[in-house]
């Protein structure tokens, strides 16, 4: 079996010679910290080896449960936030056939997102578009009070009694949730919904190979036992044993901070030439922006969906400030084969392409724009995936795992925690004077008429 690999010669080359070397022993005390559980958010570590303590027992029992919501749903609404859902669409979105929403998919249930925003046109709008179908909802939230998702799931729960009744409604209707409290858990014990624990020692943007994660990719048809092996298999492959030059996690954590802290480059473009891999960009963002954003430290995460985005981002990428690198996603091998056809007429002038593979118009397109960004001073570091299955993503989300966790202790700050997102939360409590925010609300509203 292949495997996913990293190529830093293009980044290396902005950073002195030893540089990345110079890392190495930094980088075995940050994994060490990791395994022994000295670093700082060591509560929150089980993640870890996920992969391979996840039981066949326990992926048939999420099996079992996809499979009841597969034959009584032609819509599944998966209502979360944050790590909570972002996940889950990542995979789904990157093995799925783009356009299934619009052509319809008669062996899966569609898939739909929401409790990721409080847009009353867009909840207007599922809301219509649900009525009269027979829908569940996987509702993700520890603690079940989760602004967005929370008034999701309360309009979700009420329309789904409504149309399929109480009784049937407790059959599509499932829990993600804590294991003993919240107002999820008291909600799903009350009215007897199926019920998956989300692990206390597993932050949000870590969980996709929980039942967080599994179950919805299981719900769109998707083989979860594939993606779990992926996953173990990049687990002994970063493992804190394997030598450092040989760990690609390790190498991408040394190259990432070498080029923050010794070349200047602030921000970290994730680059795709595969429009199925623009939700994988958005879950890594969340990670790391999530773990490292901290103590005005942090690479600022940021992505880009080539070739559409060099239309409108490549002058800056090519000739902006020197603050940037990209990491590309590179897919090896395509699902399909599209070859592109001569015409007699020639009047766009593209026969010189007849007979070509559409992939190799795209992968000559990565290749010219990564030379291109280089010689424009921009370093890149490439992740080459041999194909877009379940394996190779399991493969490429550990990866991304393991280095942010070793890249946010080289780094120095706890990658684990996020203190800086209470801060609106507080902010918009006071403001639609939630009880227990009184002396808060009086606070900011006097500070809104001053300003006034």
């Amino acid at each position: 079996m292949k495997s996913i690999s990293l190529d830093i010669t293009k980044a290396a080359q902005f950073l002195n010679e030893g540089a990345i070397k110079s890392y190495e022993p930094h980088v075995k005390a940050a994994q060490e910290a990791l395994e022994n559980g000295t670093c700082p958010g060591n509560d929150f570590l089980g993640w870890l080896h996920l992969p391979s303590s996840i039981t066949s027992s326990f992926l048939k029992e999420i099996q079992d449960c996809a499979n009841v919501l597969r034959a009584n749903c032609e819509v599944i609404v998966v209502a979360g936030i944050g790590g909570s859902y972002l996940g889950a669409r990542a995979v789904i979105e990157a093995l799925g056939n783009s356009f299934s929403w619009l052509v319809g998919d008669k062996k899966n249930p569609t898939i739909v997102f929401a409790g990721n925003n409080i847009g009353e046109d867009y909840l207007f709008e599922l809301t219509t578009y649900l009525a009269g179908k027979k829908f569940g909802v996987i509702n993700i939230s520890k603690s079940g009070t989760t602004t967005e998702t929370a008034l999701t799931f309360r309009l979700l729960k009420k329309q789904c009694e409504a149309q399929r009744g109480k009784e049937e409604a407790k059959k599509v209707i499932v829990a993600v949730t804590d294991a003993h409290k919240g107002a999820a858990r008291a909600a799903a014990d009350k009215e007897g919904y199926t019920t998956f624990i989300i692990p206390d020692n597993i932050g949000g943007r870590f969980s996709v190979l929980t039942p967080v994660g599994l179950l919805p990719i299981a719900c769109a048809g998707f083989d979860i036992t594939s993606l779990v092996s992926g996953a173990t298999g990049m687990e002994k492959a970063c493992g804190k044993d394997v030598p450092f030059a040989e760990n690609p996690a390790a190498i991408y954590a040394a190259v990432r901070n070498g080029l923050y802290s010794q070349a200047g480059k602030k921000i970290e473009i994730m680059v795709n030439f595969q429009p199925k891999l623009h939700f994988i960009s958005e879950w890594w963002k969340q990670l790391f922006g999530e773990s490292e954003g901290k103590e005005n430290k942090g690479i600022f995460p940021a992505s880009c969906d080539f070739t559409t985005d060099l239309h409108s981002m490549g002058q800056w990428i090519q000739e902006g400030e020197r603050t940037i690198y990209e990491t590309v996603i590179s897919v090896e091998e395509t699902n399909e084969r599209l070859l592109f056809p001569k015409d007699e007429e020639n009047l766009d002038g593209l026969n010189f392409l007849s007979g070509k593979r559409v992939d190799e118009v795209n992968k000559m397109a990565e290749l010219g724009t990564r030379l291109a960004h280089v010689d424009g001073g921009v370093p890149n570091i490439r992740v080459s995936v041999p194909k877009l299955n379940e394996y190779y993503i399991g493969q490429l989300i550990y990866f991304f795992e393991i280095a942010c966790g070793i890249s946010g202790n080289l780094l120095g700050v706890n990658p684990f925690n996020q203190p800086g997102v209470e801060a609106y939360k507080k902010n918009m409590f006071a403001l639609l004077d939630k009880p227990g925010y009184e002396a808060d609300s009086k606070a900011i509203k006097e500070r809104l008429s001053k300003e006034a």
